[in-house]
């Protein structure tokens, strides 16, 4: 039996569905499997200030950083980071990757997915103070690569 997409949101070419929230889990979790297509714009290194993030690679490969270690990540591979640590990805080859995402606890969740989706997807570059305002917000500390 497949999972139950509650819902979807797409920020550029990354395809994002929410398989629980915090509504789900007495806010103690969010997970939600990512869809990231070759050379796709992802998201800043950054830092969550009270969240921890888990990944599972389900398909293809993922280029991972956390803190000052890049790994590469593939089908059946996880790796944990810590609320804290600087980390960010990309997909540097030729396939989609797609990984379950936990985040924990709840407090990133799809409120802050729709806000930087909607900010992303307006058309035109985002407004970076707008994004950094909107990352901040949901306890998110962009970091300069």
């Amino acid at each position: 039996m497949f999972p139950v997409i509650k819902e979807q949101i797409l920020i550029g070419q990354l395809i994002l569905n929410f398989l629980l929230d915090g509504d789900d889990t007495e806010e103690t979790l969010v997970q939600f499997e990512m869809i990231v297509p070759p050379n796709a714009k992802v998201p800043a290194p950054h830092y969550h200030v009270g969240v921890d993030e888990t990944l599972y690679i389900l398909e293809g490969t993922c280029t991972q950083t956390i803190g000052n270690e890049t790994i590469q990540l593939h089908a059946g591979d996880k790796c944990f980071v810590k609320r804290g640590v600087v980390h960010g990805f990309n997909n540097l080859s030729d396939a989609n990757f797609r990984a379950l995402i936990t985040l924990s606890p709840a407090s990133i969740g799809p409120a802050y997915f729709r806000e930087i989706a909607e900010l992303v997807n307006a058309g035109g570059p985002p407004d970076i103070q707008k994004m950094i305002g909107i990352m901040r917000k949901h306890g998110l500390e962009p970091v300069k690569a």
